[in-house]
């Protein structure tokens, strides 16, 4: 079993506070005791508060992006145990809204995760602060956080998978309002993993994700918060670790987001243009 980062990130102190304890101190998860001590390392690390505060600033912004997931209703054709049947659903988004809001984090990126991906998770958000100079905006923005929460996620990265594409394609479809069907990409190499319903500024959008042989994560995200038709003009901009590319036809908002060079994000992309405009 893999176990936290033991490097010190200062070697005089101790204990000494390596950087496992700044991410759970983010996350509250810290005794009180320990929770003084890395308190005091930070107010002498000026370098270091600086980061926790910024992922401190990237938390609220998830949390503020992503609280509206708690009046979401079940998805359709969802399967319920019936020993769930009694279970207060407000109280499971809640649990979930938590897990989900803890994601930048290497600790809690969802309730259960393994460590390798909470590390992942870690090493995005680090990069995400260290290199994102507001390349992206409104949509696109969103799109990207909305990868860099889900896509590193082994045990439940989509609500309704691939084997169930029908219903997830007619959920998507009542709660947009307009037509959302994920395109085919295997001859691309990436096979549907599913999707899944995500609050935007002023409505739903939907996110669908696929996955490589060897294991890589793409989304598409489609939204109907867009200004204007557009004129599906391809544009491309980076956050962090994440490249996305996207484009506004028809009033909906398309953006496609990878850890894949601005090459193959363009060949993805293009694919897509071409079976939405074949209906």
């Amino acid at each position: 079993m893999d176990t936290p980062q033991t490097k010190a990130i200062d070697s005089h102190s101790v204990p000494p506070v390596t950087e496992a304890d700044l991410h759970a101190y983010v996350d509250r998860q810290l005794a009180s005791a320990r929770h003084a001590q890395v308190e005091q390392y930070l107010a002498e690390h000026p370098e270091e508060q600086a980061r926790v505060q910024a992922w401190q600033q990237q938390n609220a912004r998830l949390r503020e992006m992503l609280a509206p997931v708690m009046d979401e209703p079940l998805p359709l054709g969802l399967p319920l145990r019936p020993a769930a049947a009694g279970f207060p659903w407000r109280s499971l988004a809640a649990a979930v809204l938590i897990a989900v809001v803890s994601a930048g984090s290497a600790w809690s990126i969802r309730g259960a995760v393994d460590a390798q991906a909470a590390r992942l998770a870690a090493a995005q958000r680090s990069q995400t602060v260290a290199t994102s100079h507001g390349a992206l905006a409104g949509f696109a923005q969103r799109a990207a956080i909305a990868h860099v929460v889900y896509s590193p996620d082994v045990r439940r990265p989509v609500e309704i998978g691939a084997d169930q594409e029908q219903a997830l394609v007619t959920w998507l479809t009542k709660r947009m309002g307009t037509e959302v069907r994920p395109p085919q990409l295997a001859g691309l190499g990436y096979e549907l993993i599913g999707g899944r319903l995500l609050p935007g500024g002023d409505g739903p959008v939907a996110q669908f994700m696929y996955g490589t042989a060897g294991g890589q994560r793409l989304t598409l995200y489609v939204t109907r918060e867009v200004p204007g038709q557009g004129d599906a003009q391809f544009k491309f901009g980076q956050d962090g670790p994440v490249n996305v590319f996207y484009w506004v036809e028809d009033h909906l908002g398309y953006a496609i987001s990878a850890g894949a060079d601005k090459a193959e994000l363009m060949r993805v992309s293009q694919e897509v243009y071409r079976q939405l405009k074949h209906g």
